[in-house]
């Protein structure tokens, strides 16, 4: 039995953490794992989480406004660290939340590990809210864009936004199944915010066109995983005899909302790669024939 080898809160990654925290002679924290608090948590009500995202749209588009008739700056070194910060972080905190489920998840099966109430325990509601507050700092990627006067695209300002929602919904509504959704977004931030960090400091990478691939295959996967979590739910609710339908744990608001958000990615995603990609390679297969 794995699980027993990985008690929560005490798996490698985070013992490595604390005895780190503790060999660089650090106050410990009261706690290593913190309960979310509706009201009492940060940003944990519908009227904070509505202000942070008006807040952000403010800053935005009255920043674009201020900047219209002032110089770009580039901000090269703090753009680096912004991303160099969120590629680490991502790392670190998907290892994380792996080493919690993944004995769970070899112990006990992908579906106790997507629609059980233990599934959501303490240790990884700390990772989901930690994942929660990254949103946020995520936020500032556009706030570069503002500064070096880039175009904003519907796209990033939509998902950067909806973004930190789905993440409140699902810590609201107390889903199991999230941590799947997580885990891939975590892992495509690796690859995504390594990418922004590298070419900030003059480096060529070829690969962008096939960030976008992985962006889409993570809703895929998602969809995939949601969809069948959420209509296990509404299976067990409504009594229909499916022989392998059992409850999956979580607000009925936050599944149907993750479902729908998900869903619009997968196809806002697919529309800006055609958009992107086939169009630059239909512009240089007139280009080479003009030739």
């Amino acid at each position: 039995m794995l699980a027993q080898y990985f008690k929560p809160g005490a798996g490698p990654v985070i013992s490595a953490i604390k005895s780190t925290w503790s060999a660089a002679n650090l106050p410990n924290p009261p706690v290593w794992a913190i309960d979310w608090v509706p009201n009492q948590s940060l940003i944990s009500n519908n009227t904070e989480v509505a202000l942070a995202v008006a807040t952000y749209l403010a800053v935005i588009f009255g920043g674009q406004e201020w900047m219209r008739n002032r110089p770009a700056y580039k901000a090269k070194f703090l753009f680096q660290c912004h991303n160099l910060f969120l590629t680490t972080g991502s790392f670190v905190l998907l290892l994380l939340i792996l080493e919690e489920i993944l004995p769970r998840l070899f112990d006990n099966g992908l579906y106790w590990s997507i629609c059980s109430p233990r599934a959501f325990n303490k240790t990884l509601v700390t990772y989901y809210m930690i994942n929660y507050y990254f949103k946020y700092v995520e936020l500032i990627d556009t706030v570069f864009l503002v500064a070096k006067k880039k175009p904003l695209q519907f796209l990033h300002v939509f998902h950067h936004s909806a973004t930190a929602v789905l993440c409140y919904t699902q810590l609201d509504g107390e889903t199991a199944v999230q941590w799947v959704v997580i885990g891939l977004n975590l892992w495509v931030h690796v690859v995504m915010y390594y990418y922004y960090w590298a070419t900030a400091g003059g480096a060529k990478i070829w690969w962008k066109k096939y960030l976008t691939t992985m962006q889409i295959t993570q809703f895929i996967i998602d969809i995939v995983v949601v969809f069948f979590a959420t209509s296990q739910h509404f299976f067990f609710r409504y009594n229909i005899p499916l022989p392998w339908v059992v409850d999956c744990t979580g607000a009925e608001y936050a599944a149907l909302f993750g479902c729908g958000l998900l869903t619009s990615y997968l196809f806002l995603f697919i529309a800006f790669y055609k958009k992107t990609y086939n169009a630059t390679k239909a512009r240089a297969a007139a280009n080479k024939k003009a030739q």
